[in-house]
């Protein structure tokens, strides 16, 4: 027979009250069959029995089996119950063990929230995993990670800035989090799991280390960010004009960053004063060792994490920089390779360069016309570019050469909207203008910089042959373009680009293969950075 259950609490003054089983079922919402069940386990043992053989339970008890009942809600085993809950049976302790659990519990939802929330940025279920692994991570796992990473990245490097971030993106979400921070906490979860961020992270910390000043770090600090404004703000003013970071033109910005920087606290080369190899070499390694987007990120989210405004990213402005500084390594270096290049003044294209420009202008506005605004947001082998951006770049190098023919900037930038309301004639306007610029009297030998008029009607035709072939591409028509003038033009494209470098902000990738027998259009397009469809 079983254990009765309705006689009820046993209470003097000189015991502390005691219930029975049927009672405790009541106050703690559990049955009767799991409140003896957990008993025959030991997860919680009746204080005394009657002499029936009916077990009692005092207040500690019921506190003991409400905790046990919290902890199974939050999906732990009994094994695991009994293991939290064998410690000092006092009410006070009981009580904070499942103060504990609601915080956990409070917890988890937290970051289960977050995940769902978050899964509306994530397009990979590689990325949503990796995501909500971390998320689910305790605070103690999240440290474990934390101290895992110090020791791999960092060891004993003595680099305090460094490890005292390391350790604050171990920190738990804030108990309101925003949106923006509940992102950046998942967002830091995924770096430090993830195997890119680490050895990044030791580069940097290696420089740090190896050049960090001791002294007047404050004002060092603030030295290195009112610099950083100031050659980023240079250096998008020569974005946004058009400035090519491989060509002589981006010269005189690096001149300006180099002599802003030769006499800041970041110049950590003793007697380094005057611009050149050495200075611009030494600023270029600066430059590649900061350049690690997964580590300025790191820091980013951090800012997000804490509260703070996030620094914008200097990826894109540090691209352009260093593309900058490599292909001009001395002031007026490159300038001066082009000039003696340009000095050549044979014409090796067939029927001569105006013959060659006219015929690809042609060729380029029968691809310009099947184009159709149905077509302009399908993607271009020109990374980054549409239909619609090529046309409109299309557009603005017959602009921009005619006019520089014509010895007046062109008016307008290359971010301005070039074709109008039709493209087909915005094409036609601006290679008709160029090509009669171009047609003037004594311009093919007219100096313009170090280069004679030649070569300026040469490096639209080279344009014009590559953006054709990223448009027949992207359109899906024949890209076998004018093979007489894509031969003549790799050699002199080689001539004049093979010492640029092929890095993240240059003009060209790297070249890509492409097999024997493709079209000549093929192997210029490959050379400059295209990958062949096959």
């Amino acid at each position: 027979m079983g254990e009765s259950i309705v006689s009820g609490m046993h209470d003097d003054d000189s015991e502390r009250p005691t219930w029975n089983i049927g009672s405790v079922a009541r106050r703690t919402g559990l049955p009767v069959k799991v409140i003896r069940h957990w008993s025959d386990v030991g997860l919680v043992q009746p204080v005394e029995r009657t002499s029936a053989g009916y077990r009692r339970y005092d207040a500690a008890s019921v506190a003991r089996l409400q905790l046990a009942r919290t902890l199974r809600e939050l999906g732990m085993g009994l094994g695991e119950i009994r293991a939290a809950l064998d410690r000092e049976d006092s009410l006070p302790d009981v009580a904070a063990a499942h103060v504990e659990a609601l915080e956990e519990q409070i917890r988890r939802l937290r970051t289960h929230q977050a995940v769902l929330r978050a899964v509306t940025h994530r397009t990979t279920h590689e990325g949503l995993a990796l995501m909500t692994r971390t998320a689910r991570m305790s605070p103690d796992e999240r440290r474990a990670l934390i101290q895992e990473f110090l020791a791999e990245t960092l060891g004993d490097l003595d680099v305090p800035y460094f490890r005292d971030g390391l350790i604050a993106a171990g920190a738990d979400l804030p108990e309101r989090p925003t949106d923006d921070q509940t992102d950046a906490w998942l967002e830091l979860g995924e770096l430090i799991a993830g195997d890119r961020l680490r050895p990044a992270m030791r580069r940097t910390a290696q420089y740090a280390a190896a050049h960090e000043r001791t002294e007047e770090d404050a004002v060092a600090a603030q030295e290195m960010v009112e610099l950083t404004a100031t050659w980023t703000a240079r250096v998008r003013e020569a974005i946004d004009a058009g400035t090519v970071p491989d060509s002589p033109a981006a010269d005189p910005v690096v001149a300006g960053i180099v002599a802003a920087w030769l006499p800041s606290r970041a110049n950590t080369r003793a007697g380094l004063s005057a611009d050149g190899v050495e200075a611009r070499g030494h600023l270029l390694e600066q430059l590649t060792a900061a350049s690690e987007p997964d580590v300025e990120r790191f820091w980013q989210l951090l800012c997000v994490l804490g509260g703070r405004p996030a620094p914008p990213g200097l990826a894109e402005a540090g691209d352009w920089l260093a593309t900058a500084l490599r292909a001009n390594p001395a002031p007026g270096a490159r300038a001066a390779r082009l000039g003696a290049l340009y000095r050549n003044g044979s014409d090796p294209w067939p029927h001569g360069v105006l013959d060659s420009c006219a015929r690809v202008q042609d060729t380029v506005a029968l691809l310009v016309r099947t184009a159709s605004p149905a077509h302009f947001a399908i993607p271009t082998p020109c990374e980054g570019w549409t239909v619609r951006g090529l046309l409109d770049h299309l557009v603005w190098e017959n602009t921009l050469w005619g006019s520089l023919a014509q010895g007046a900037p062109p008016t307008g930038g290359h971010t301005d909207n070039h074709l109008g309301g039709d493209h087909a004639a915005a094409f036609d306007k601006a290679a008709g203008e160029a090509l009669t610029a171009f047609r003037q009297p004594g311009m093919l030998e007219r100096s313009f910089g170090p280069a004679p008029g030649r070569r300026v009607v040469e490096q639209l035709v080279i344009e014009l042959l590559v953006h054709g072939w990223d448009l027949a591409v992207a359109l899906g028509h024949d890209r076998d373009l004018l093979p007489d003038l894509a031969r003549t033009a790799l050699p002199v494209v080689r001539e004049i680009y093979d010492d640029l470098p092929r890095t993240p902000g240059g003009s060209f990738a790297p070249p890509q293969p492409v097999p024997e027998g493709a079209p000549a259009l093929d192997h210029l397009a490959g050379y400059l950075g295209r990958r062949p469809p096959r």
